[in-house]
């Protein structure tokens, strides 16, 4: 594994000097005030989950601000640069049953009279955020600091009112045509909904990884990351996409994980030899593995696309990420909505259907549904005979023009069942509905 890294970050040194093959980003930079950029995203947010089978329900709202301030970088051969990103929250209601990643807790007390965090009333308002310094030589960029990241084994989770934000050091490099390659170091996780700047306790995380694209219909990619004291995962993925005769396109994709949990990174779903008390701790005590891997077919045409895809675990144990300091949107996969499907042993079968009313005089405005059923769960102390289903509907629909242009709502609800037997280990029953209002306003 340390020569894996070691490799990688020797290739991204040598890409740095291959500067006069490739036109040079650097070359093109206009100065630091000159190139800078400033922007807020309004969001108004509503979540709910009402649950079934006697669990409490959960439900938040909230108004945020996400703002940008982003400078341009020095002329030079070597470009410097800087930046803020943050957001600014505050509660809408009451709140009183919040619970699903949207809204930070206070410190609070347990039935024994101790201090507990986040045990406590949701907070009424609440501001996070950070700095980042960044440079830049031909194509090659370094940003150290507060990031969004967006990497298949560390993505920051974007699905609630803010974004989860890791700290660190992050090099992309672009000096070869057509590949990218990307190299950071992490120390710092916040959650959506933690006030904490290390929130999820990050010791350290390790990512690598490059991209290729072969040609116009074919791209593969590989990632890693190594969590220290955790995990360590590796992810794959090639894409294949071509044309048919009838002005269609099929698009062909496969993409998998494998992932080696330690035995105190924290999992919900191992089999076998596991520590007492595992079922409250998650702390298996031992180390698991993971395999899932993924293939899907679309075929677009127009206004319609269509894509099926079969999605299969291996192990013991299911794909458990997020929980690990490891990215809680770590799951490019494609039977991933409301559940992800990754239980211990599932197999999964979905199909998702998209819709455009571009036709119909109503560019922006896109409708997309999907059905998914999972089976073959292998839940702790029963048979192989867990099972889930989803039935999901998108509606969004975004301003083309005009003084609101990319203004966004996005009214999102998807019908969550499981096997008895599934219940206490994953979400249980729900129905929920996700209604998002994006207004972005760029202040330069």
């Amino acid at each position: 594994m340390l020569n894996a890294k070691k490799l990688t970050l020797a290739v991204l040194v040598q890409a740095a000097l291959i500067s006069t093959a490739y036109a040079s980003e650097q070359s093109e930079a206009k100065g630091f005030v000159e190139d800078a950029e400033g922007t807020v995203l309004f969001r108004t947010g509503y979540l709910s989950r009402d649950k079934k089978n006697g669990v409490d329900d959960t439900s938040s709202a909230a108004q945020t601000a996400m703002f940008k301030l982003d400078s341009g970088f020095t002329q030079g051969i070597v470009g410097f640069g800087a930046g803020i990103i943050g957001d600014a929250s505050v509660k809408l209601g009451e709140n009183k049953n919040a619970g699903n990643g949207m809204i930070p807790r206070e410190r609070g007390f347990n039935a024994n009279g101790e201090y507990v965090k986040g045990a406590g009333d949701t907070y009424d308002h609440w501001a996070r955020g950070g700095a980042y310094v960044k440079a830049r030589i031909s194509n090659t960029t370094a940003v150290y600091g507060t990031q969004i990241l967006d990497i298949p084994v560390l993505a920051s989770n974007t699905a609630r009112l803010v974004p989860e934000y890791f700290e660190g050091l992050l090099v992309t490099s672009n000096e070869i045509d057509n590949l990218s390659l990307t190299a950071g170091k992490f120390t710092k996780n916040q959650y959506s909904d933690q006030i904490e700047t290390d929130g999820r306790n990050l010791d350290r995380a390790i990512v690598w990884g490059a991209k290729y694209k072969f040609s116009d219909a074919l791209n593969a990619s590989y990632y890693g990351v190594d969590v220290e004291d955790k995990l360590d995962r590796h992810y794959i993925n090639a894409n294949y996409s071509y044309a048919l005769a009838n002005g269609s396109t099929l698009t062909h994709d496969v993409s998998g994980y494998h992932t080696k949990f330690s035995k105190n990174a924290s999992t919900y779903s191992a089999t076998g030899g596991v520590a007492d008390g595992y079922a409250d701790s998650g702390i298996a005590g031992t180390e698991k593995t993971n395999d899932i891997w993924a293939i899907s077919t679309s075929y677009s045409k127009d206004v319609h696309n269509v894509m099926l895809a079969y999605q299969q675990n291996f192990g013991d144990i299911g794909y458990d990420y997020g929980g690990n300091a490891d990215g809680a949107q770590s799951i490019y996969l494609p039977n991933s909505y409301l559940s992800d499907f990754v239980g211990n042993d599932e197999k999964s079968l979905g199909l998702q259907y998209n819709y455009s009313f571009k036709n119909h005089g109503l560019p922006g405005l896109n409708w997309t549904t999907a059905f998914v059923y999972g089976w073959d769960i292998d839940v702790r102390d029963e048979d192989k005979e867990g099972q889930e289903r989803e039935f999901f509907n998108q509606v969004k629909y975004t301003v083309q023009s005009g003084f609101a242009k990319d203004a966004s709502l996005r009214l999102r609800h998807s019908y969550y069942r499981a096997s008895d037997n599934y219940q206490s280990n994953y979400i249980g029953d729900t129905n929920e509905w996700r209604i998002w209002l994006d207004i972005p306003v760029k202040l330069f």
